[in-house]
């Protein structure tokens, strides 16, 4: 288990962006993936994007494609979950998360048993 932290979310208008941080103090994460993950009030987790280690495969999810850009900085041991154009509807709590097991994504995962944040609320409103 790691412990990680999400940062970065906030009030923005709709068509504003966001700029989320996910970092792991005093652990490398370097050589693993890292999914973020989103749930909204009355829905089920939803995965937005996995991006994996070493410059392998990310994948974003179909709902925010062309929306959300996924990125890591290992110099700053930080992901990042760039989100522009924000909708209403991407109001949620949003998590990083990670499985110490795995270095590469396959998609987007809708499920995941390892390491949570305690998540950073995003909501778009006028």
């Amino acid at each position: 288990q790691v412990h990680l932290v999400e940062s970065g979310g906030g009030l923005v208008q709709p068509g504003g962006s966001l700029r989320l941080s996910c970092s792991a103090p005093g652990f490398s994460l370097d050589y693993y993936f890292v999914s973020w993950f989103r749930q909204a009030p009355g829905k089920e987790r939803e995965g937005v994007s996995c991006i994996s280690c070493c410059d392998g495969p990310t994948y974003i999810a179909d709902s925010v494609k062309g929306r959300f850009t996924v990125s890591r900085d290992n110099a700053a041991n930080t992901v990042y979950l760039q989100m522009n154009n924000l909708k209403p509807e991407d109001t949620a709590i949003y998590f990083c998360a990670t499985d110490l097991n795995r270095s590469n994504c396959v998609g987007v995962p809708k499920h995941l048993s390892g390491s949570w944040g305690q998540g950073t609320q995003v909501t778009v409103s006028p």
